[in-house]
């Protein structure tokens, strides 16, 4: 990840009362002296039949929709200019909304994507949505999904590496991550941490051997292969024993106590690119764990990410009210 000097900032409703998206977002550009453009896509239909009932054309509708955001974001702009931040404002008719996020981006040249978790009435209240799993998979940029109100104030920023590419993940995206981790960590005064989740010895790799004391010489050595793997992977990064969790569970499980543990307020992880149903994914793990985390996350990408999204915008979607027969 290069130094962040532009952030996107997608703002899924200008008319919030909360909007951690953009107070984060302010905090960043700050300390990083980074710009800023606040992004809003206009991506529901628009009804031929609503238009005619108003008296407007078509593009008097799309005009004055697109006024009327363009002027509530252009007051949320304000708010953060006077906070010490470069920004500008874009609104855009354009859809599926991850996908016109990163033309936003892409135009914008942004070196960071921020976008708020979709919440909803499960009980996880920051479940991940369609829409924000479409853009952690097609971004490539960083993206910085919030999924707390918190204000950063010297957080704890967890690292989730995996020296030993268990899970496929190239060493090239451990260096990202740790790069992406400490960039941020300095930039808001925060603690670094790393966690790496190994895997325990299998119970049929032990059997018959509890009772000839080799199981816990065993599993004392697995665990001091496991620090030394990320001792290695950590070379030049200023982490020191104490920040780093070194844990024999599956990655779900051991980056969740090490959030609990540490209490931080943002998890730092990797995606990688695979062919699936000519699609990319980010893995069942980083899925798990992105629903489950209670904090922010950043999923970093490796470098030459492919990007897959159509540079043309689609422009507003039209659709008539469906006429329902008597009877049906």
């Amino acid at each position: 990840m290069s130094t962040i000097r532009r952030i996107l900032v997608a703002v899924k409703d200008p008319w919030a009362r909360s909007l951690p998206a953009l107070e984060k977002a302010t905090q960043l550009a700050r300390a990083l002296e980074a710009r800023v453009q606040l992004f809003h896509a206009l991506s529901n239909p628009l009804y031929i039949d609503v238009a005619e009932i108003e008296g407007l054309t078509l593009s008097q509708l799309e005009q004055t929709e697109r006024a009327r955001a363009a002027a509530r974001l252009g007051k949320l702009a304000e708010r953060m200019q006077k906070a010490g931040v470069r920004v500008e404002s874009t609104v855009e008719w354009d859809f599926p909304p991850h996908e016109a996020v990163i033309r936003a981006a892409r135009a914008f040249e942004a070196d960071l994507i921020v976008a708020e978790c979709h919440p909803t009435a499960h009980h996880l209240p920051w479940l991940l949505r369609f829409t924000d799993f479409e853009l952690l998979r097609l971004a490539p940029v960083p993206v910085l999904l919030i999924k707390t109100r918190r204000s950063y104030r010297h957080p704890a920023i967890l690292a989730a590496v995996d020296p030993t590419h268990a899970y496929s993940k190239p060493l090239k995206l451990d260096r990202e991550i740790l790069h992406s981790a400490t960039q941020l960590a300095q930039a808001l005064r925060g603690s670094l941490h790393a966690v790496f989740a190994y895997d325990p010895l299998p119970v049929v790799a032990l059997e018959g051997l509890a009772l000839s004391g080799v199981m816990d010489t065993i599993a004392i050595e697995t665990e001091t292969h496991a620090k030394k793997a990320l001792a290695g992977a950590l070379n030049g990064a200023s982490i020191p024993p104490s920040r780093r969790h070194v844990v024999p569970r599956h990655p779900i499980d051991a980056i969740r106590d090490a959030v609990r543990e540490t209490g931080c307020g943002l998890v730092v992880m990797g995606a990688i690119s695979r062919s699936g149903f000519k699609r990319l994914v980010l893995g069942n793990t980083a899925e798990r764990v992105l629903d489950e985390l209670p904090c922010d996350v950043l999923v970093v990408k490796p470098k030459r990410f492919p990007n897959r999204v159509p540079r043309a915008r689609r422009g507003p979607q039209l659709m008539t009210v469906p006429v329902i027969e008597p009877g049906m």
